[in-house]
């Protein structure tokens, strides 16, 4: 039976990032992923690196995530692209927040930039003019290509660390013994390491089901759509909008915040009733993804939620983004993405010391996966 230092079930970002953590520092790791290649959360969101959205330890992990994203794009081509992310104010009151989160990030020393009405449009010709009150920019956050990025992580983590990365892997058990734990798959082949890390996503029901249905784990769906490339548009960077400041958590610590919830838009109402908020990012093919809305259900009830997209909501997104924007928006493709959450902020739990589920991270991962792994492996080895 082949014996490992860490093995870790999952392969998106957060099982990918903590493999090539602990390869690095220069433990044998095995990455088990129960499809043919990702199909979860890592792949179906923006591809937005925006740590200014975070609140906590999840903004410091975050911070540091960017750090390890440029490292490895100056070793190989992860997609990763330095364009900035910018938060557009819509009304005075989101206006106040901006600047109030701009203050807090100066005393932080984290870089961010207030914008005026004329240097917004300036920057970003496509907004509607009588949108926009103002803007801050954050220059150093970063974009990714989602369906792309965790396929070259995983790439770069074999060729450069010497990761074991087995897709089509299903695995139906874990049990602690004396030197750790051993994993079995479905096709009975028996795996041995030192520690499990669990990072099933949205799945409670393979591994430790009784464990994840206590966890208080909610599942968030979300619509996103792609609309076509426009001639001769950029749209350079992360553009977040007014329902995004009215969302994000570090907004949500501003002073005014409260304020501000209790005076929402009658325009607005219908929109936050089916968690929407409008952001845009460009591919680089020039395609536009744009999204998204949040329905929840109980971890153990997803199916509730349906695998299907409504079409009221992709209209509502795109009445509210037509408000924002000036070009043409003809849509490709709309999809629905999964991702697991918890009031909690993510769970954490020990099986047993040789054993452990990660879950319920939410929106953070892409953004904060990086520098949360880090941390949690020089934790668990030194």
């Amino acid at each position: 039976m082949t014996s490992y230092d860490l093995l870790i079930v999952g392969a998106g970002a957060l099982g990918t990032f903590h493999a090539l953590q602990a390869a690095q520092a220069g433990l044998r790791v095995l990455l088990l992923e129960k499809d043919r290649y990702p199909i979860g959360a890592t792949v179906r969101n923006f591809g937005q690196v925006v740590p200014s959205g975070l609140a906590g330890r999840w903004f410091d992990y975050g911070r540091r995530s960017l750090d390890i994203y440029r490292t490895i794009q100056q070793e190989t081509d992860i997609t990763v692209r330095a364009n900035g992310t910018i938060y557009i104010a819509s009304d005075p009151d989101e206006w106040t927040l901006a600047n109030e989160l701009h203050d807090r990030y100066q005393r932080l020393g984290y870089g961010s930039e207030l914008l005026t009405k004329a240097q917004c449009l300036d920057k970003y010709p496509s907004l509607q003019p009588n949108y926009v009150v103002g803007g801050l920019f954050f220059p150093d956050e970063l974009s990714v290509e989602p369906e792309q990025m965790i396929h070259r992580l995983i790439a770069y983590s074999q060729r450069k660390y010497g990761i074991d990365y087995r897709p089509g892997s299903v695995v139906i058990d874990c049990q602690p013994n004396s030197s750790g734990a051993v994993v079995t798959l479905s096709n009975r082949e028996h795996f041995q390491a030192k520690r499990v890390l669990i990072c099933g996503g949205h799945e409670v029901r393979l591994l430790f089901p009784d464990v994840l249905a206590n966890a208080g784990l909610v599942v968030s769906k979300l619509q996103m759509l792609l609309a076509e490339p426009v001639a001769g548009l950029r749209l350079p960077g992360n553009i977040l909008t007014g329902l995004s400041i009215r969302r994000y958590e570090a907004f949500q610590e501003c002073p005014s915040y409260a304020n501000l919830t209790a005076q929402y838009p009658e325009h607005l109402i219908e929109l936050k009733k089916w968690g929407i908020h409008i952001l845009f990012k460009q591919a680089v093919d020039g395609s536009i993804i744009v999204g998204d809305s949040h329905e929840y259900a109980e971890a153990t009830q997803a199916e509730d939620l349906g695998y299907h997209t409504q079409d009221f909501i992709n209209d509502l997104m795109l009445a509210e983004a037509r408000r924002i924007v000036t070009f043409p928006l003809t849509i490709r493709k709309t999809w629905a993405g999964f991702y697991s959450q918890t009031k909690a902020e993510i769970f954490e739990h020990a099986i047993d010391p040789a054993i452990q589920l990660i879950t319920g991270i939410g929106g953070k991962g892409m953004s904060s996966s990086a520098g949360y792994a880090e941390q949690n492996i020089k934790q668990w080895f030194g």
